[in-house]
């Protein structure tokens, strides 16, 4: 087996007296590509936040063997690890060229961040030809493109991904999984959390089912993709 980039041991995350992660255990392996699905409210989105340090949480969460809790998303991209949060976050004001910089902003081998820019142009062609357009303007399609290839641009070892498809055409949702299986494919590591529970297990290779802020199946994603309970809850079965 490969190592393990990213361990998540005995997570709980409360909101005042609610409490939305309930002591969830899981781990991403070097290489992997690993869905978290489940219902909306289910505790997905809280699992990341607290993963990338925008959440106070107990418990433990390491990546590459160092232990990153409480860390903020500024020092985890200089470590390897970058986000693509729900909601896309954008920078409005700056132009797609200017937001794949911004990506890039930890990098030393300032060389060869042109090229790279080009690599998520050959990605989203789209992107190619909006490059000098606010990114505030764009279609929220185009602004999912924009903030994948803006993680990208920080050459992380470990790409999160909080809910890609929502709100997407489902032609727009079909270009989303296809580049996030290329990536894959190309050697990154990625934790997608992801409610369209099918798309997610069709690209992955493990998969965790979250339902009431505990993890409640897990197992290889074809497996999953499977499972009766899974089906009927997930899949409209």
């Amino acid at each position: 087996m490969n190592t393990v980039m990213l361990q998540v041991q005995d997570l709980q995350v409360s909101y005042g007296g609610i409490q939305a992660v309930k002591g969830v255990n899981l781990e991403v392996h070097a290489g992997e590509l690993v869905c978290l699905i489940g219902s909306n409210g289910a505790g997905k989105t809280s699992t990341m936040k607290a993963i990338t340090g925008s959440l106070a949480c107990a418990g433990a969460i390491s990546f590459q063997g160092r232990n990153i809790r409480g860390q903020g998303a500024w020092s985890l991209v200089r470590q390897g690890l970058a986000m693509v949060p729900e909601g896309r976050g954008v920078f409005a004001r700056m132009s797609v060229h200017e937001n794949l910089l911004m990506g890039a902003y930890v990098r030393e081998d300032k060389d060869s961040i042109e090229d790279d820019i080009a690599m998520v142009f050959e990605l989203f062609p789209r992107l190619k030809e909006r490059k000098g357009q606010l990114a505030g303007t764009l279609s929220g399609g185009e602004q999912q493109m924009l903030a994948i290839g803006r993680a990208l641009m920080s050459h992380p070892q470990l790409l999160l991904l909080d809910e890609p498809s929502m709100g997407l055409s489902p032609i727009l949702v079909d270009k989303v999984f296809e580049v996030i299986a290329q990536v894959s494919a190309q050697g990154m590591t990625v934790l997608l959390v992801e409610q369209n529970a099918s798309r997610a297990l069709s690209v992955s290779d493990r998969g965790y089912v979250m339902e009431s802020g505990l993890i409640s199946l897990s197992g290889p994603a074809d497996q999953l993709l499977h499972d009766p309970a899974v089906r009927q809850a997930y899949l409209g079965e």
